[in-house]
């Protein structure tokens, strides 16, 4: 496995499925793999746990050699509730598997993109590659200040391309979408308000509190029942996208062109 992700997703290995549920709560964790030949007849019922209580992280079953036991014990996996599985003895295996946990979007931004991005209509393009760097790294940059940085925009530029173009500042994109990453990994059971505010990299739960009481007035506990995934997802799109599809569609937040879009932006000159 640490072949097969080298350069493409960190690998965590444990011994026990009681140390997977503790590493799904304490660290940002998109996707678990199980050995069928490491996985005992008592370690199932953790295994269903897991499910149930994660299921927004999905979970492999990896077989990688073929005797009763495996069969038996990839039944036993079935009926917990695992849906996918890996033969690694066949060709062409280990590149399913990389495909499998390597995807550079892990299934929340995936999820976010495959309705943000029809969203945007024929936006250009350094406008889809910033709403692409606000759904991926939401979960881990806090500031705008952060995000311009990753971007290679000075953030003073940045925030006045937004105000002439009379969109909601990159500020509002990027708390929102922070929030519908919540929601996400809110649709796992398993995790308290303060496992994800951890996950999120608030400096705690009060803190994670006050940022919900402040954008939408509610608690952590009021945000989870009334805004699942589907609804905050479809909500940000109402709210931030649909309304500005027009100034979207000629908005350049990366480059200003041949317009000043910000008060420190390259200026050019014509000749008569």
């Amino acid at each position: 496995m640490d072949a097969v992700g080298d350069g493409c997703f960190t690998t965590v290995h444990v011994e026990t499925l009681r140390e997977v549920l503790q590493a799904a709560r304490r660290r940002k964790v998109d996707a678990l793999l199980i050995s069928v030949h490491a996985c005992a007849g008592a370690e199932l019922p953790a295994v269903a746990r897991f499910v149930r209580e994660f299921p927004a992280i999905p979970a492999v079953a990896l077989v990688s050699r073929h005797d009763g036991l495996a069969t038996e014990t990839l039944l036993r996996l079935g009926a917990t509730g695992i849906r996918s599985a890996v033969d690694c003895t066949e060709p062409g295996a280990w590149r399913r598997l990389r495909d499998v946990f390597g995807h550079p979007v892990t299934p929340a931004a995936a999820r976010i993109l495959a309705k943000l991005v029809p969203a945007l209509g024929d936006a250009p393009e350094e406008t889809r590659v910033f709403f692409e760097a606000v759904v991926r790294l939401a979960p881990v940059i806090v500031t705008v200040r952060g995000l311009a940085r990753h971007l290679r925009v000075t953030p003073s530029t940045f925030v006045s391309r937004f105000q002439r173009a009379t969109l909601p500042s990159p500020k509002r994109y990027l708390s929102a979408m922070r929030l519908l990453h919540a929601a996400y990994l809110f649709q796992n059971p398993g995790l308290s308000v303060s496992d994800v505010a951890y996950r999120l990299d608030f400096s705690s739960p009060q803190s994670f509190g006050r940022h919900l009481k402040a954008i939408l007035g509610v608690t952590a506990g009021e945000f989870r029942s009334r805004f699942p995934f589907d609804v905050a997802l479809s909500r940000y799109v109402d709210l931030l996208i649909t309304p500005y599809r027009e100034a979207l569609r000629a908005f350049y937040p990366l480059n200003a062109g041949f317009w000043d879009q910000g008060s420190d932006a390259p200026r050019v000159s014509r000749a008569g």
